[in-house]
């Protein structure tokens, strides 16, 4: 990872999935030389007892639960608003027992030199 060094990108950014199928699903992978804050995740899910796990991979490796069975009212949505921090190549996955929508804003910061 270089070191910001004053120079370099800072974009606001979203990603968005309509109807992503219940499973497991990478949501963002990191790319070297970046520095990704997470502001916030809108979830809306469809079917019975709708549920979500969010996990984050360090660098690709490994797997850490951010968010654990969270539930989400039918019908209704829920917000994940805690600021994550990204770096690198580490893989933010999100897992729902039930088809959902997903909405995700963030802060790209660019600081590869070349």
């Amino acid at each position: 990872m270089a070191i910001p060094s004053g120079y370099g990108t800072e974009v606001l950014q979203r990603k968005f999935y309509d109807g992503l199928a219940a499973g497991s699903t990478n949501i963002l992978a990191g790319v070297a030389n970046h520095i990704y804050t997470i502001l916030s995740i809108t979830f809306q899910a469809s079917g019975s007892s709708p549920y979500i796990n969010i996990t984050m991979s360090p660098d690709g490796s490994g797997s850490i639960k951010i968010l654990a069975d969270q539930p989400i009212p039918t019908g209704q949505t829920f917000v994940f608003n805690d600021k994550i921090v990204m770096v690198g190549t580490d893989i933010m996955a999100i897992y729902a027992n039930v088809s959902t929508d997903i909405w995700l804003s963030y802060i790209d910061q660019n600081w590869d030199s070349s």
